[in-house]
């Protein structure tokens, strides 16, 4: 699996971090994730339903709502509504970096505020609530002895999870007043949930189910806790959705993905634009990944910039040249790793793209060994660095034959 941090603006101006968890091969559809009301993108469920689900051939996208984890914004300045629109700005983030979400998963209020928010994503086809109250406002009954100097304030401070939080009267009436509207919600729908929940009871769960019209399922979690701290619990989770909603994205949908891919030939590259800025796909004949410019250069940060490609190169070549050499020879040759860098970045680069007299480049490379070599051997093992085919490449006269494929088309 693949994992990167990205950034989501919200209409707002706000920042939300979040991360994308890839699978190896490219991925058959992408799913959007909510965690629990007032925890973030790195709890153990959030995490490891992640985790399951790209295993199961989905990119997933987690995030922290904002004013929580490392999100821009004030929490207490939050409210179910700005959740819910934070996942729509999520979604809109995936349709226009990725492919927009099919799925969609929330746990605990993090369900609920997907409930409302699919109705925002016509790509959707497939909801899933795990752990998760049918009302937004069946959240400040765990802070209900707060709710009269709440009222009375206009804010108060409560503790929730052992944590403190300052709750403004705004978040309370937004919760008052939502409506999920489940009937019309047009999706198929996948409610999970613990008999034994002592947070959110299980007839949350029967509400939602029966407010629902089919394609409907209902699963249970039997022994689960709430926050599903054991990790075979939130396995389970994560291999039913992926099942579950494997009858919902249909051959169509895989097809329309698979569509969209350019055919490569063997050895070859083939560079897609993404979003008009610095987003890439990157294809070869069976792999996919991205490639971006960092945040500080107006980049979205999606995936590694072009010289970290080009180190990655080179740092791979080097450990699989010694591996091989090592092996042959027989060596007491433990791990081998190699960090590299770079002197120059690519957005001082283009400045002087024109400029003739161009500088040196460096590169520094350091290789780490363990094992028992001697002196003669570990020398030896420099030396074969240097002559990995990528690093020959480089130090060879390298000649890029250009072209340029013109198409006269209306944008």
């Amino acid at each position: 699996m693949k994992r990167s941090r990205v950034e989501i603006l919200t209409n707002e101006g706000l920042k939300l971090a979040g991360l994308m968890e890839l699978p190896e091969h490219r991925p058959h559809a992408y799913a959007l994730f909510a965690h629990c009301f007032t925890c973030s993108k790195n709890i153990a469920a959030a995490s490891r339903i992640a985790q399951g689900l790209a295993q199961q051939g989905y990119g997933v996208l987690r995030f922290d709502f904002t004013g929580l984890g490392n999100s821009e914004g004030e929490f207490s300045n939050s409210n179910f509504s700005s959740n819910v629109a934070d996942l729509v700005a999520a979604a809109n983030f995936l349709r226009d970096n990725y492919a927009a979400p099919r799925l969609m998963v929330g746990h605990s209020l993090g369900g609920t505020a997907v409930l409302l928010a699919a109705h925002e994503v016509p790509e959707c086809k497939a909801v899933v609530s795990v752990g998760s109250p049918s009302s937004a406002e069946h959240v400040a009954k765990q802070f209900s002895c707060d709710i009269a100097e709440i009222e009375a304030k206009g804010e108060a401070t409560v503790s929730l999870a052992g944590r403190e939080f300052t709750i403004k009267k705004q978040f309370i009436d937004d919760l008052k007043a939502a409506e999920l509207n489940i009937a019309s919600l047009k999706k198929s729908l996948l409610v999970m949930h613990s008999p034994i929940d002592a947070v959110v009871s299980i007839n949350e769960a029967a509400s939602i189910f029966q407010s629902a019209k089919h394609p409907k399922s209902f699963v249970s979690l039997d022994n689960a806790d709430h926050l599903l701290t054991k990790t075979a619990d939130a396995q389970y989770v994560a291999l039913t959705i992926a099942a579950w909603a494997s009858r919902f994205i249909n051959d169509a949908d895989v097809k329309a993905v698979e569509e969209s891919r350019p055919t490569v030939a063997a050895g070859h590259v083939v560079i897609e634009e993404k979003d008009g800025i610095f987003t890439q796909d990157v294809f070869t004949d069976h792999h996919h990944w991205l490639a971006d410019e960092p945040l500080a250069v107006g980049g979205g940060n999606a995936g590694p910039d072009p010289y970290e490609h080009l180190l990655a190169a080179l740092g791979t070549c080097t450990v699989m040249t010694l591996r091989l050499y090592a092996n042959r020879k027989k060596w007491a040759v433990g791990k081998i790793s190699v960090s590299l860098s770079h002197s120059r970045d690519h957005g001082s680069d283009c400045v002087h793209c024109d400029d003739d007299h161009a500088q040196i480049d460096l590169i520094d490379r350091t290789i780490s060994v363990t094992g028992q070599l001697s002196a003669s051997e570990q020398n030896r093992l420099l030396e074969i660095a240097d002559r990995c085919p990528v690093h020959r490449t480089l130090h060879n006269k390298l000649v890029v034959q250009s072209q340029l494929d013109y198409s006269d088309s209306i944008l």
